[in-house]
């Protein structure tokens, strides 16, 4: 008589299959990219605290007020005024960001980026936008400071934001760095370009309803070097009701 393979022979060898099929994917540098490019996107506004903080120690990335080490800005002394330099990212000292600078209100913390969001695992030639800084207050917002390799936007070496498209273009493409998930364009409120000595910003208004990064944001970007600097400031209904001002004079104060 013949004998047929029994329920634990016969799932035994569905669970071989089932593993052969996800140890061997088709396209493994793919999925590796598309893996980090979804984790971004959710790092952008998840709390640090959740993250595998592999990132390297850092003068300020210690959860204290940056009023108590930053210096105050000369512009206006209820801010303090942080720039970036070398010290600080490792695309800065890859030479791949050029310093830039914004204003904070004191009571603002510096939080840490986890090493897979920092750009750190792939300087100096990175394929996909990382996370230079992230700040934040629980009672008016969070800023971000955002890099894009250039060549990802446009073939041009040390091309000009203007080079890349006009500022419904370049939202379009970056969007989603903004929002954490998705962008969609009735999201942009308002637009504009703004010149600064021989640098020009592209600067938006967006009211993310969806956004994992909060229901509002404003951003700025601006082209210089290697790479597309996209300046990110978020809220949400709360924080946007009694921060406002505050929130559109931090974005006004972002230089490369």
């Amino acid at each position: 008589s013949s004998s047929s393979p029994s329920p634990s022979s016969s799932r035994s060898s569905k669970n071989a299959q089932i593993k052969a099929s996800y140890s061997d994917p088709p396209c493994p540098s793919r999925n590796v990219m598309s893996l980090r490019r979804r984790e971004l996107l959710k790092g952008l506004a998840l709390s640090p605290l959740t993250l595998n903080l592999e990132a390297p120690p850092h003068a300020l990335a210690r959860e204290i007020e940056v009023g108590s080490v930053l210096p105050p800005s000369p512009s206006d002394p209820k801010f303090v005024i942080f720039k970036a330099s070398t010290k600080d990212t490792p695309a800065l000292r890859a030479g791949n960001v050029q310093p830039y600078q914004f204003i904070l209100p004191p009571t603002w913390k510096q939080t840490r980026v986890a090493n897979i969001l920092s750009g750190n695992y792939c300087q100096p030639k990175c394929a996909e936008p990382w996370v230079e800084v992230k700040f934040e207050d629980e009672k008016q917002g969070k800023v971000q400071v955002v890099a894009s390799p250039l060549i990802r936007l446009t073939n041009k070496p040390n091309a000009l934001i203007e080079d890349i498209g006009n500022p419904e273009k370049l939202i379009a493409s970056l969007g989603p760095f903004v929002t954490g998930n998705t962008y969609d364009p009735d999201e942009l409120l308002e637009s504009s370009v703004e010149k600064i000595g021989d640098q020009t910003y592209y600067k938006y208004v967006l009211e993310t309803p969806f956004a994992l990064t909060g229901s509002h944001n404003l951003a700025k970007a601006t082209a210089k070097g290697n790479s597309v600097v996209l300046f990110v400031v978020s809220a949400n209904d709360k924080q946007w009701q009694s921060s406002e001002k505050t929130l559109k004079a931090m974005l006004d104060s972002f230089r490369v």
